[in-house]
C-alpha cells in the first residue's frame, strides 16, 4: 500500500506520471534557464508557483506578499498556479513549467526523490503537519494506545500513516481496523467507527464535532512530517538561487503581515480568490498561524526545517517499504542553502 500525501489528490506522484514525462526530465540536464523563472526587468524575475492543491489559506502569506508589494520590493512578479484533481503539480516542476512547488506533506517529496524526480525540499510552510485522528468524548482516542481494538476510518491516501503511527508506537496493525472514509465525518457521527482523520485548519468540515472533540495529532504520535512544503528542482537550485531567496524573503514578510494583522490577511486571501468565503477563513486563520509559528521559528525562523527530523522521515518509510527506488538521502530530499541565505528576515517575522 503506497500513499503519498494525507489530504490533497493534487499531490500525488505514480510511477506511471515518472515514465510519462521521464524523457522530459532528461532534457532537462541541457537547459540553461527555466520555464518557471523569467526575467521580467533588469534586477527582477517572474516566478510561477505550482499549487499541489486548490489556492487557499496555506498560500496566505504569499497572497500578502503580493498584494501589500513585498515580492516586488524584491524583485519577484508572483504567478500562482493552482492544483487540483488531474494536476500533476510535480511534473509541473520537473519540467519546468513552474519554478517553485508547495506540497501539501512531505512524504510527497521523498517518493517523488525515490522514483528519479530531481526536486527538493527548501523550506516548510507549517512547522507541525495538521493532519489527526478525531473521536468524541463518550468514546476517546487520546493515545496511540486508546486505538487498540478500535475502527478507525482514514482516507485512503492515508492508510501508510496509520501504519506508520501503529508501527512508531508498538502496536500491530492486527489489533486496529482501519476502513477508508471520504471527506466528511459522518462515520464517527453515526458510530460506525471510533475516529476519522483530517486536518485541523479545515475548521468547516470540523464543525459537526463540536465541543466533545478530542484531537490525536499525528505529530504528537510520533510521525513528524511538514506539510506545506516549498520545494524546486536540482537545477534551479544551483542556478537560480538567488531567486529563490528572493521569493522566499517575500513570503517570509508576507507571513508576518499575516501573523501580525490576520484579519487584514484574510481580506487580501478572499479578495484574491473570491470563491472563498471571509467568515469561515476568519475562523482558520488562528489555527493555520499556529501551525506556521512556533517556539522553533521562535528561535530559527520562519518556515525552518530540521535535518534530523526529515532522516527520520526517510528512515519511517523505508522501514514500511514505501520507495519505489533506492531510499533517497537526506542531501536528495532537502537543502538548508536558502533558508541561509534569508535567516535574517525569516527570524524577523519568526
Amino acid at each position: 500500500m503506497t500513499a503519498i500525501h494525507t489530504r490533497r489528490p493534487g499531490d500525488r506522484v505514480s510511477r506511471r506520471r515518472v515514465l510519462q514525462y521521464g524523457a522530459t526530465l532528461g532534457g532537462l540536464a541541457t537547459m540553461s534557464s527555466y520555464i518557471g523563472v523569467t526575467s521580467a526587468s533588469a534586477n527582477g524575475a517572474s516566478v510561477n508557483m505550482q499549487l499541489g492543491w486548490l489556492a487557499s489559506n496555506g498560500i496566505l502569506g504569499e497572497v500578502v506578499a503580493k498584494r501589500e508589494g513585498y515580492y516586488h520590493e524584491a524583485g519577484i512578479e508572483l504567478e500562482v498556479t493552482p492544483g487540483g484533481p488531474g494536476v500533476d503539480g510535480v511534473a509541473s516542476v520537473a519540467a519546468g513549467r513552474a519554478g517553485v512547488g508547495q506540497l501539501s506533506s512531505s512524504p510527497s517529496l521523498m517518493l517523488a526523490r525515490s522514483a528519479g524526480i530531481p526536486v527538493k525540499a527548501f523550506a516548510a510552510g507549517y512547522q507541525k503537519h495538521p493532519f489527526t485522528y478525531f473521536s468524541l468524548a463518550n468514546d476517546p482516542i487520546r493515545t496511540p494506545a486508546d486505538m487498540i481494538g478500535k475502527k478507525i476510518a482514514t482516507q485512503p491516501t492515508a492508510m501508510i500513516l496509520l501504519r506508520a503511527l501503529l508501527a512508531r508506537n508498538g502496536i500491530s496493525e492486527d489489533q486496529v481496523e482501519a476502513v477508508n472514509m471520504g471527506s466528511d465525518m459522518n462515520q464517527l457521527m453515526t458510530g460506525q467507527v471510533q475516529a476519522v482523520t483530517g486536518w485541523q485548519t479545515n475548521t468547516n468540515a470540523l464543525k459537526i464535532l463540536g465541543e466533545d472533540r478530542i484531537d490525536l495529532m499525528l505529530w504528537d504520535a510520533g510521525i513528524q512530517l511538514y506539510a506545506n512544503v516549498y520545494y524546486t528542482t536540482d537545477e534551479m537550485l544551483k542556478d537560480h538561487s538567488d531567486v529563490l531567496a528572493r521569493f522566499l524573503t517575500g513570503s517570509a514578510r508576507g507571513w508576518g503581515f499575516a501573523r501580525s494583522n490576520p484579519e487584514a490577511a484574510v481580506d487580501h486571501l478572499v479578495a484574491e480568490y473570491r470563491n472563498l468565503d471571509r467568515d469561515s477563513e476568519l475562523e482558520a486563520v488562528n489555527p493555520v498561524l499556529g501551525f506556521s509559528f512556533n517556539d522553533v521559528t521562535a528561535t530559527e525562523g520562519w518556515a525552518a526545517m530540521n535535518p534530523a527530523n526529515w532522516l527520520d522521515q526517510i528512515d519511517t518509510y523505508a522501514q514500511l517499504d514505501q520507495f519505489q527506488g533506492a531510499t533517497p538521502t537526506l542531501e536528495e530530499v532537502m537543502t538548508s542553502d536558502i533558508l541561509d541565505a534569508t535567516a535574517d528576515i525569516r527570524k524577523q517575522v519568526g
